[in-house]
């Protein structure tokens, strides 16, 4: 088995907190994929697993075994860093079994996860090359190579599509997800592009300022975000969110007032508001309508629109200075500078008290 549990694990550079008691458990062969903003300790807890930064509290269990005092060398992880960090006087070849030849494992044995891992990789004709001969595609696959061949219980990736351009992450993701399906191997990746996160993993961790704000599958966090920060975070382009004021009504509802005079009656899902209560109301983009009044309409005018073939994105601004985005089909045309209304589906908002804790979330499949 390698799962991998964290139990209260902090991590502080002197006086700075920067790990604060993170609690998770990463099941044996799951894609683990942490996510955040910049500076929010993703790559720090990373590092932490890998043996490359001391606990300053906390646990680490690999497997079962503990492994906070045990050497980076001695934990069955492989580490894909973001650099590549190849030797550019090797060749690929060399760059790959580099570890076991350090390690003194018998030729036959190199020879034969060299050609497991080519073959896995496709770097078979690229053997005999030096990094300065490889695209960035190439390098990074190299740098997987590495650590497959040293057949760890864990893979951990820090955040290895950074240094590339559009078309080579979209590459790489789908080939990371394909390595992660054939080797079944746990694999722990940290990237702040939600995108990543969304399409590539079974669990996503989304952290902040040190601690962990969800966790959940994909879909999970994007349907029912526990606050604002994992709502406005997951998705793409962000959820917008709209400053409201809530009162319960009639028949297990809330009556929600909006910018222009607009309301919208949503379902309490069990949990009351207090009449005139501050709220911030949420809803995604692609929720939204044009043209179509549907549960709620809210006024607008029209700042931007960005045509880009199979969608159009719409910018907007609401009567009380608000921003509003609108994801429409590539069809969908408007004249910059004119007022415009858009629909909102009521089973598709979410509601958000003052502290940003979720009071209810949209549930599309009603």
């Amino acid at each position: 088995m390698a799962n991998v549990t964290l139990h209260n694990a902090r991590k502080s550079f002197g006086s700075v907190d920067i790990i604060k008691g993170v609690n998770l458990e990463v099941a044996d062969g799951e894609f683990c994929v942490f996510v955040g903003p910049s500076g929010c300790g993703k790559s720090t807890l990373l590092r932490m697993i890998a043996g490359l930064e001391e606990f300053t509290s906390g646990d680490l269990k690999i497997g079962g075994m503990p492994m906070v005092n045990v050497q980076s060398a001695d934990r069955g992880v492989a580490m894909v860093f973001q650099s590549y960090a190849l030797y550019p006087h090797m060749t690929v070849a060399q760059n790959i079994t580099f570890g076991l030849r350090m390690a003194k494992t018998p030729a036959d044995e190199i020879a034969k996860q060299l050609k497991h891992a080519s073959d896995m990789l496709q770097l078979g004709p690229l053997l005999e090359r030096k990094p300065s001969q490889l695209s960035g595609g190439q390098r990074q696959r190299v740098a997987i190579g590495r650590a497959i061949v040293r057949q760890p219980e864990v893979f951990l990736f820090d955040e290895p599509l950074s240094n590339l351009d559009a078309n080579l992450r979209v590459q790489m993701r789908i080939e990371i997800t394909k390595l992660h399906q054939d080797l079944k191997s746990t694999m722990i990746y940290v990237t702040h592009d939600q995108v990543e996160a969304m399409t590539m993993a079974d669990k996503i961790v989304v952290l902040n300022a040190g601690l962990i704000e969800q966790v959940g599958s994909p879909l999970e966090l994007y349907h029912r975000p526990n606050n604002m920060f994992v709502a406005g975070f997951i998705g793409s382009p962000k959820m917008n969110f709209i400053k409201a004021t809530a009162s319960p009504a009639k028949g297990g509802k809330i009556n929600v007032a909006l910018p222009g005079g607009t309301k919208i009656v949503l379902d309490d899902q069990g949990r009351q508001v207090t009449d005139g209560q501050a709220v911030t109301l949420g809803i995604r983009p692609e929720h939204l309508t044009i043209g179509e009044k549907n549960d709620g309409e809210l006024k607008g005018t029209l700042r931007i629109a960005e045509y880009l073939g199979s969608e159009t994105m719409f910018y907007a601004s609401l009567a009380d200075g608000s921003d509003l985005s609108v994801k429409a089909d590539g069809l969908t045309t408007a004249k910059q500078g004119s007022d415009i209304k858009f629909g909102m589906p009521a089973k598709a908002c979410h509601l958000f008290d003052a502290a940003g804790k979720t009071i209810l979330n949209g549930d599309l499949s009603k």
